[in-house]
């Protein structure tokens, strides 16, 4: 199984290179084509706006979000055209979220920049963590700062529900692709060291099965999960950690676990992300 159509979604308030060269690595290791999607939404008009003034604010806001729209779609197009097999781009005057999780239907894998702040703008980018949790399809989410997909050494964040087995094995391209991976599960009680073992043992001969060699962690202290997985990854030089998305339905809102958040908005490394 490989990605064979990959979907970018760019943001119009902020740089877009690390998710596009992301997407163009996993594009050009796989032989996939790329689809690059855009969307924003006019913003209501000031409330002492009316008549003809609101009705100017609001042309000349749809003439900068389509005109934002056509650089963003000359970036793309630039940045991936000799990476990908193919190349497609989506944009539409509407919110980002309900648009990319419209358009994802049509690709294998979503690459989606990183968002560290609490709030993101629904009109300028999509938000990875409204996107992790109904998109049907895994999600790279890309730091800022993030020069390529470094597939050296891969960590699987462990946990053993739906969620992860769903990710590990939509990661299983990723996997193959690269040089080391690492398995890792943090006991979350003392005392749980055992099953945790078992666990990552399973996970392991599982991945042999597809002919990926693994190694296994199992901390000896449970608890600190997110402290723990970062230590690991950065003593195995981890490019990427691959983990399901865990969170539960609250006031018809997703709320997301905390490791969950952490990889979306925070890491400074890739998170492939899926549920």
């Amino acid at each position: 199984m490989d990605y064979k159509t990959v979907m970018v979604g760019l943001a119009l308030d902020r740089p877009n290179d690390a998710c596009l060269r992301v997407a163009g690595d996993i594009a050009e290791r796989f032989g996939a084509r790329i689809i690059g999607v855009a969307a924003s939404d006019l913003r209501p008009p000031m409330y002492f706006a009316e008549g003809d003034f609101a009705q100017k604010l609001l042309d000349e806001e749809a003439s900068a979000i389509q005109k934002r729209l056509s650089e963003l779609e000359a970036e793309f197009r630039a940045s991936v055209e000799k990476r990908a097999t193919a190349v497609e781009w989506r944009s539409a005057r509407t919110f980002p979220v309900p648009y990319m999780l419209q358009q994802v239907r049509a690709a294998d894998i979503l690459v989606i920049g990183a968002r560290s702040e609490t709030l993101v703008d629904p009109n300028a980018a999509p938000d990875p963590s409204d996107l992790v949790m109904q998109a049907g399809r895994p999600l790279v989410v890309v730091p800022p700062a993030v020069q390529w997909l470094d597939l050296r050494s891969a960590l699987i964040a462990w946990k053993d529900v739906r969620e992860a087995r769903r990710a590990v094995f939509d990661a299983l391209p990723l996997l193959a692709a690269a040089k080391e991976v690492t398995i890792v599960e943090i006991p979350e009680q003392d005392g749980r060291r055992a099953d945790a073992l078992s666990h990552v043992a399973d996970v392991a001969a599982w991945l042999r099965g597809h002919g990926i060699a693994t190694n296994t962690v199992v901390p000896e202290e449970a608890g600190g999960v997110i402290e723990q997985i970062e230590k690991i990854a950065a003593n195995v030089g981890a490019g990427v950690v691959i983990a399901g998305a865990y969170g539960h339905s609250r006031f018809r809102e997703w709320v997301l676990s905390g490791v969950t958040r952490h990889l979306a908005t925070e890491s400074r490394r890739c998170a492939f992300l899926s549920r």
